[in-house]
């Protein structure tokens, strides 16, 4: 990478990062000229289990996916999603310590007790505000590189409010997160008062989730709001879902794939995509 994620943060331009759940979708990102993407542990548990994001994934699933991930895509700035860190403090640090390693630019803490929920289902529940900001001071010991970025995520707005997510991210900015998120704001409105308090402490992150509970808003607006960092985690696997279910519908009304492959990619066309030509030649130089 050019340069860090820290560094690209600093930039006028809004950090745009598509979701991803493996190497494949991190290398279309790229290719698409993202310089981002969010590895989404709702995705990774969709793909990987083919279950819904309420805590079923380990820290195995998330590393293996990362290192997979960054073994492909060398520049990608990628932001990982580690839940609650799969337990304390402790827990916390050796997540921390294993995603580095793995190639992740920034690692994603949440206030949710264990198992865990997606931010957009009801019936969350939360850790204490004093154990999540002893988290993410843990998180950022645990680091070896201060270019590795800690983003600090609270569940508090469906659970208690609007106020008291707030004043948890004022801890965990104490602590010293990098980046705040805080989930499933209702209202443009709540928007706006989150980053009007929040912004001038650290960058702040917006969750896109088509049909959650935060308005859908263009990353140009939600950069003009103030916004530092905007993802979209979920959307490649429901773009993936729907194409594939009426691929398959068709396959089963026809017999054949041939109605379908205006929509898809040919043999050589993936091929194509995947770089085999190149890397097939770079393997006759050890011949």
């Amino acid at each position: 990478m050019t340069t860090d994620l820290k560094t690209r943060l600093q930039s006028p331009a809004i950090v745009t990062a598509p979701g991803v759940y493996d190497a494949l979708s991190a290398l279309l990102v790229a290719q698409a000229g993202f310089d981002a993407a969010y590895l989404s542990g709702a995705s990774i548990a969709y793909t990987r289990l083919g279950r819904p994001d309420i805590g079923l994934l380990s820290l195995d699933d998330v590393a293996q996916v990362t290192t997979a991930i960054r073994e492909r895509n060398e520049a990608l700035h990628l932001i990982v999603d580690a839940d609650t860190g799969f337990g304390n403090a402790l827990n916390v640090q050796r997540t921390v310590r294993l995603l580095e390693r793995a190639g992740a630019s920034a690692i994603q803490l949440e206030d949710q007790t264990s198992p865990k929920r997606c931010g957009h289902l009801d019936g969350k529940t939360l850790i204490g505000a004093a154990e999540m900001a002893g988290k993410i001071r843990a998180a950022c010991d645990a680091r070896r590189d201060s270019g590795t970025l800690i983003v600090a995520r609270t569940d508090a707005v469906a659970v208690e409010g609007l106020d008291a997510a707030l004043d948890r991210m004022d801890l965990c900015a104490d602590a010293g997160a990098d980046v705040l998120f805080v989930e499933a704001l209702r209202t443009r409105e709540d928007m706006a008062t989150a980053l009007a308090r929040l912004s001038p402490r650290a960058p702040m992150l917006a969750n896109m989730v088509e049909g959650g509970k935060t308005p859908i808003l263009p990353v140009a607006e939600l950069q003009a709001l103030g916004y530092r960092v905007a993802i979209f985690p979920g959307g490649t696997v429901r773009a993936l879902s729907h194409a594939l279910q009426g691929y398959l519908a068709s396959l089963h009304r026809h017999g054949t794939t041939e109605p379908c492959w205006p929509q898809m990619l040919q043999f050589d066309g993936l091929n194509q995509l995947l770089g085999t030509p190149q890397l097939l030649a770079q393997g006759k130089r050890y011949e």
